[in-house]
C-alpha cells in the first residue's frame, strides 16, 4: 500500500473516509465498522493517487503535445507516456500554486470542448479507461476515440499557448 506523505492530503483523506463511513454505514453494528472503515480508507487512498497521477499526466501531456506528432489525428500520447504518481507532492508552494491555476484553466477549457472530444478526453485521461473501453461506452470505433482525444489535446495545447502558457 502507498503512503500519503503530504500531511494535509492525508488528513483530508481520513476525514473524507470518516464522513463516508458515518453517512453510509452508520446503521451497521459497531463491530463491523473498523473493517469497513479500513476498506473505505484504502479506496480513498487509491483514488487520491489515481487523481494525482492523472493531474500530473495532464500537465505533462499538454506540454509534450505542443509539437504533436506530424499532425496525426489518431495519435494518443497516453499510450506512450510514463508519469511518476508522486511528482506533484514534492513541489514547492509557487509550483503548487502554478499547477492549481493551470488545472483551473484546463477545467474551464475542457468544458468548452465539443461534446464527443470532451467525453473521450475525460474518459481516457481522468477515468483512465483504455481506448477499447472508451470506444465501447461512447458507441464508436477505437480510431474515433483516438481522433477525439488527439483533437482535444491539440485544442487544449493551442489554448494554453494562446494564453502564453508553456509547459
Amino acid at each position: 500500500m502507498f503512503a500519503v506523505r503530504d500531511t494535509e492530503s492525508a488528513l483530508d483523506i481520513v476525514q473524507d473516509a470518516m464522513l463516508k463511513l458515518a453517512e453510509k454505514y452508520g446503521d451497521r453494528p459497531a463491530g463491523e465498522l473498523p473493517l469497513v472503515f479500513q476498506r473505505i480508507l484504502q479506496n480513498a487512498i487509491r483514488d487520491f493517487f489515481r487523481r494525482s497521477k492523472v493531474r500530473s499526466l495532464w500537465t505533462t501531456l499538454l506540454g509534450s503535445i505542443g509539437a504533436g506528432r506530424d499532425g496525426e489525428d489518431d495519435y494518443d500520447p497516453l499510450e506512450t507516456l510514463q508519469v511518476d504518481p508522486q511528482s506533484e507532492h514534492y513541489a514547492q508552494p509557487p509550483a503548487q500554486l502554478e499547477r492549481s491555476q493551470l488545472l483551473e484553466i484546463l477545467e474551464q477549457e475542457i468544458s468548452k470542448l465539443p461534446t464527443r472530444q470532451r467525453e473521450a478526453f475525460l474518459m481516457r485521461y481522468w477515468e483512465e479507461l483504455d481506448v477499447a473501453e472508451t470506444a465501447r461506452i461512447m458507441g464508436c470505433s477505437e480510431g474515433s476515440v483516438k481522433t477525439h482525444c488527439s483533437r482535444a489535446t491539440h485544442a487544449l495545447a493551442a489554448v494554453l499557448r494562446s494564453r502564453g502558457i508553456s509547459l
